[in-house]
């Protein structure tokens, strides 16, 4: 049993053996695993990199993953920076950290495959279908066996820059376990979206989370580091790493949304936020404005109620109905 905030949890499996593609890590070891899936053109091989790190003491196997979309980069960098300053040292269950899924996306600075298909859209995927079902294929038969939780690390796309949040299922209490103690600054459930990766492991029993922070393509250090403490906190509360606290103040508990709510533009025009992301706001507070080109009109967006707000549409220009503000309570 596995102590969570002063609960339990059953942990399905104990310490192991971790095998992917027939390459075995026994308890104490770590290694660096390739998942291989296509290759280009060219002929140059694509694969998944996997890195294991078992540890020798019985204990939970968590899934750490970056680059589903493969122009979702923040959560790249966070596995770079913990790979870089070996914060997976593990004395108890192991980790299994894949920091660029989407290999394809990731090098033509896009959200898909080349096929124009989505991963995240794709799962538990096909060994004989497009692309992007075959990566999800792989990734479903060989690496959801090995674990007991998952951590898929996301920013917004299209433009929209998410507030550093993390999302777990309602109705599934483990998950929100686990979301509470990473302890994003923002916590909140949301739906299960059809053939995605958190879909596909809530199907197997496998509690996952998803950590949403920034936006594609662009570096935020501060949604960085509150993603590296977030995944140390799941880590330390499992007793599988000694504590680590890289951020120089206390973390302050995080709020947890009940209500969620997109403000969307009245009109087509140039869009000027009036307040930062992550801002507490207030009913009747002006948000925002869109405005034309010629100064005829100004349309000014207002709070419907006191929250939070924890995304922002930075495109500048916009079409009626585009959404601007995703606000909560």
């Amino acid at each position: 049993m596995e102590k969570i905030e002063g609960t339990e949890m059953d942990i399905i499996r104990e310490n192991k053996d971790i095998v992917i593609r027939g390459e075995r890590v026994a308890p104490g070891q770590q290694k660096l695993l390739h998942i291989n899936i296509d290759r280009l053109p060219t002929g140059t091989l694509i694969d998944i990199p996997i890195y294991v790190f078992n540890g020798k003491e019985a204990g939970p196997t968590v899934l750490i993953q970056a680059g589903l979309h493969g122009d979702e980069i923040n959560g790249i960098e966070i596995v770079r920076r913990m790979l870089h300053k070996k914060y997976f040292k593990v004395k108890r269950g192991a980790v299994l950290v894949v920091p660029l899924l989407n290999v394809f996306g990731f090098i033509h600075f896009s959200r898909d495959v080349p096929d124009g298909k989505d991963v995240n859209r794709s799962f538990p995927g096909s060994k004989t279908g497009s692309l992007a079902s075959r990566i999800a294929h792989h990734y479903t038969t060989e690496i959801f066996p090995q674990i007991d939780y998952g951590i898929d690390l996301h920013t917004g796309g299209a433009r929209h820059d998410n507030f550093p949040q993390v999302r777990y299922t309602e109705g599934d209490e483990a998950s929100k376990q686990i979301a509470d103690i990473f302890n994003a600054p923002l916590t909140f459930s949301s739906d299960l979206i059809n053939k995605s990766f958190r879909k596909a492991t809530f199907r197997k029993g496998i509690p996952t989370i998803v950590y949403e922070a920034g936006e594609s393509m662009r570096f935020d250090d501060f949604a960085i580091k509150r993603g590296i403490q977030g995944i140390l906190n799941v880590m330390i509360n499992f007793e599988m790493i000694d504590r680590i606290n890289p951020l120089s103040k206390k973390q302050e508990r995080s709020k947890h949304l009940l209500t969620k709510k997109w403000l969307r533009a009245p009109t087509a025009g140039m869009f000027i936020p009036k307040v930062t992301n992550g801002s507490e706001i207030t009913k009747g507070q002006i948000l925002g404005i869109v405005a034309d080109t010629f100064a005829t009109y100004n349309k000014e967006i207002k709070a419907p109620y006191d929250g939070y707000v924890f995304c922002i549409n930075h495109q500048a220009v916009v079409n009626q109905g585009d959404a601007l503000f995703h606000i909560g309570k």
